[in-house]
């Protein structure tokens, strides 16, 4: 089962990632927030799954606008049993 939740959270991470590589240097810095959107988008997923961090993920990109939030907002973690 974990190598299953594993497989199809880096699935989620690779388009993530390509944008990191391929689209990011090209469009500039432009996030409002420290950790930039994809490396938060990266984080939660790996922290939360790919549901929850999809979920954290959008909702961080959505704020990221001009009369949006800013600053540092680190990726909340999970509570640990």
């Amino acid at each position: 089962m974990k190598r299953v939740q594993n497989f199809f959270k880096r699935l989620f991470i690779l388009p993530v990632r390509f944008y990191q590589v391929a689209i990011s240097p090209i469009l500039g810095p432009s996030c409002r927030y420290d950790p930039t959107c994809s490396h938060y988008m990266i984080g939660a997923i790996k922290e939360w799954g790919v549901f929850k961090g999809l979920w954290l993920g959008i909702k961080r990109i959505a704020s990221c606008h001009p009369w949006g939030g800013h600053g540092y907002d680190p990726v909340p973690k999970k509570e640990k049993k």
